[in-house]
């Protein structure tokens, strides 16, 4: 079977994209550097050491497992000989054509007893066919309302659990973060209500081309600008993760760097045979249309040797008369003499004392 050569070429890109992306989440998704996160967005976690944090991250994160989509998230399974609902971790293929969570797990907080629920998001760039912070609402909000039935039953509100939606957005002009979550504001009176208005938070981390300097209120955008940098190469992404934030590089992540960096230089390689092919392609275009502009031209001075007028010339061509002039004044053969243009055989102007060659 016959395959276009672009359609192989948008194929190749489009599944090293897909690789890129499935290792940039399994980098994410190691619990040391989820701890990292989790130090830098949730306030309960500030100050602690992410070594310390690791331990409260329960079981394993789920890693593009879990749809987004209603109706989707939780599964009923069989627990003791009970049916109890979970998060919908089966098999991708049942499931196929969904929109899941780049990775989404659980958190025991520092009482023990509370958890929440985080979604952390990987983003190439901030998109440009919607706004990233109408997602990730609608991401909180998938993992508030798909906790009925599987944290909270009826009309128990009050078990609902608090959910994190980070958002990990790379080739961003400036390093920042923005925390986005409810408040509540007295219009009439002073009464205040009660609840939890931290059930839904949005964090924006932005994350620029280039790695920022040492500074503590970058350290979360050093480490994760370094995780996921195309332009650093592995030795100096070793030496950022394991000397300055002291993470053991365990085989695992070795492999998961490793992997990052040999997709990202087989991206960039293949960007720059395109590149080069594309030029090719766009000079050989300008070629034949030089090519017929100067056909064009030999054309007119030809029809103007032969006595046609500049106008009649436009006429026939289908030119304006003004690129008809400038073709026949441009003619390197041609001289203007009494008030027109013409050719070859010198002659004389005693007048002038000028030379001037006639056709």
């Amino acid at each position: 079977m016959f395959v276009d050569k672009d359609i192989k070429k948008s194929i190749s890109v489009t599944d090293k994209d897909a690789q890129y992306d499935e290792k940039a989440k399994n980098l994410l998704g190691h619990k040391i550097i989820l701890a990292h996160i989790l130090v830098k967005t949730i306030d309960e976690f500030k100050g602690m050491n992410p070594k310390d944090v690791v331990q409260c991250i329960e079981g394993e994160p789920y890693i593009s497992t879990v749809p987004v989509d209603a109706g989707s998230t939780n599964v009923e399974k069989e627990q003791d000989g009970e049916k109890v609902i979970g998060l919908n971790t089966e098999n991708s293929e049942l499931n196929e054509g969904l929109v899941r969570f780049d990775i989404i797990f659980y958190v025991r907080m520092k009482d023990g007893l509370s958890q929440v629920i985080v979604n952390i998001e990987a983003q190439k760039a901030e998109p440009s066919a919607y706004d990233i912070i109408n997602r990730a609402v609608f991401y909180v909000s998938r993992m508030i309302s798909s906790q009925k039935g599987r944290e909270f039953v009826n009309s128990n509100y009050n078990d609902i659990k608090r959910v994190y939606s980070i958002w990990v957005c790379m080739n961003m002009s400036q390093n920042c973060m923005n925390y986005i979550h409810f408040t509540q504001e007295s219009v009439v009176g002073t009464y205040q209500w009660k609840g939890d208005i931290d059930l839904a938070n949005i964090v924006l981390i932005g994350l620029a081309e280039n790695l920022p300097e040492k500074e503590e209120r970058y350290e979360l955008h050093r480490l994760l600008g370094a995780l996921l940098s195309a332009k650093l190469n592995v030795d100096e992404k070793f030496d950022i993760i394991g000397n300055e934030f002291d993470i053991p590089l365990e085989s695992d992540i070795r492999k998961d760097v490793n992997d990052m960096c040999n997709l990202s230089q087989g991206i960039k390689e293949q960007a720059y045979v395109e590149g080069t092919e594309n030029g090719i392609a766009i000079g050989k275009q300008e070629g034949i249309t030089i090519g017929k502009r100067e056909g064009i031209a030999e054309t007119i001075i030809k029809m103007y040797r032969k006595g046609y007028e500049a106008e009649q010339i436009g006429d026939i061509l289908d030119m304006e008369v003004e690129e008809v002039q400038e073709i026949i004044e441009n003619d390197p053969v041609l001289i203007f003499f009494d008030n027109t243009w013409r050719y070859n055989d010198k002659i004389t102007s005693k007048n002038n004392n000028i030379n001037v060659s006639f056709f």
